[in-house]
């Protein structure tokens, strides 16, 4: 009986399709996004369109995903291994990086041979950090993984953005210390994200220097040893990237360079900002934290976002899973739920009342209104108790 069942579920996942196969080729739109920029100017003679890449995440996505819909759907479990070693799925991610670099150097080009004036410049450098911030979320899906390829690859897409530390602080501080108080890419209940992200910036900067310094030191090498300190050895990529670009098309493209990079870190942000806002793993009496658990990250199950994002926002399943590949990440009915996806509430998050008004009834809802089992900004917290303590 058991034999006959292993053999019909083993059928029943060879039978299955992955209906999504084909969408995650439209994430390559992001990177692509210089390029249809300096098509639309061309063309309608409007400099609004050479924030393309911005246009696309802020009102194409949100409306998409507004129109299609909710996919809660997850792959049968006799059909996990072969969608996991699928090669497919690998090469969507490869391919984000050579089309992020040709837009990159793309974008530079279009910054000194342009008619633009400031305002141009700044939403061609809103495309081109939309292009980053994205290709931060490439590198967080190739840094997860086992091959050098792989991790190297994250690596390269960090450059852009000038964060390659995050290849260090995320995968040994945020997935160790997600949903706790010492966790500076958890966002607090009645933290608004112009606090969190000078927080979460220079947390997670100070975590990463610390664990890759200790690291080295437990195999006996220097910190200055850039062959095999992975924080050094990204800081010096990127800086040899600038420094060719700078070389190539002159000093006039360095404030965009920053510019761009200051707005993919946003971008990357948000997205922390809203994973775990105010969840709360409890403490437990010999010391430490409960195991993570599907109602500590906020998730969605909107289209589009995901299909931009590789599944970023099934966020619950990446937690327990992190070597999980982005198309085998499952939808959880569990956790808690997100009203939109990411790109909605990225920008509502800019605008902390819009974000208090959406978010904290949620958060509450989730615990009960329990505040003791809420992760509560530490300098909010008389006043957060004395508003919702019934």
């Amino acid at each position: 009986m058991s034999v006959g069942g292993d053999t019909e579920r083993a059928s029943s996942g060879a039978r299955w399709r992955d209906p999504k196969r084909y969408l995650w080729l439209y994430g390559l739109a992001i990177p692509l996004s210089p390029f249809l920029a300096y098509v639309l100017v061309q063309h309608f003679r409007l400099g609004v369109f050479w924030a393309t890449g911005a246009i696309i995440i802020a009102v194409i996505c949100p409306l998409i995903d507004a129109l299609a819909k909710v996919d809660t759907s997850n792959p049968p479990d006799a059909a996990m291994k072969p969608l996991e070693n699928d090669r497919y799925y690998r090469y969507c991610t490869y391919l984000y990086l050579p089309l992020q670099y040709a837009g990159f150097v793309f974008g530079c080009w279009l910054w000194v041979s342009q008619p633009m004036g400031g305002a141009e410049k700044f939403a061609l450098a809103a495309t081109l950090g939309i292009v980053g911030g994205v290709g931060i979320n490439a590198a967080h899906e190739l840094g997860h993984k086992r091959t050098s390829i792989e991790r190297t690859l994250a690596k390269v897409a960090l450059a852009q953005s000038f964060y390659g530390h995050f290849y260090v602080e995320h995968n040994h501080g945020h997935h160790i210390r997600v949903a706790t108080p010492e966790d500076p890419a958890t966002a607090r209940f009645g933290e608004g994200y112009w606090r969190f992200l000078p927080r979460s910036v220079f947390g997670s900067l100070g975590s990463a220097v610390r664990y890759e310094n200790a690291r080295l030191k437990r195999r006996g090498l220097s910190w200055w040893n850039v062959r095999h300190n992975n924080v050094l050895g990204a800081w010096l990529m990127s800086t040899v990237l600038y420094a060719a670009l700078i070389a190539v098309f002159g000093w006039s493209i360095a404030p965009w360079l920053v510019v761009q990079a200051a707005l993919a870190i946003m971008f990357l942000e948000g997205a922390n900002y809203i994973e775990h806002y105010g969840l709360l793993r409890r403490s437990r009496p010999g010391g430490g934290y409960e195991r993570v658990a599907p109602e500590h990250s906020w998730n969605s199950n909107h289209v589009c976002s995901n299909v931009f994002l590789y599944n970023l926002q099934r966020h619950s399943d990446h937690h327990a899973n992190p070597l999980r590949r982005y198309q085998t990440l499952r939808s959880m009915p569990d956790a808690p739920q997100l009203p939109a996806g990411y790109a909605v509430l990225i920008l509502l998050s800019l605008v902390p009342p819009l974000w208090r008004r959406i978010m904290d009834h949620r958060l509450l809802e989730h615990y009960g209104r329990d505040l003791s089992r809420i992760n509560i900004h530490p300098p909010k917290r008389d006043l957060l108790l004395a508003r919702f303590s019934d």
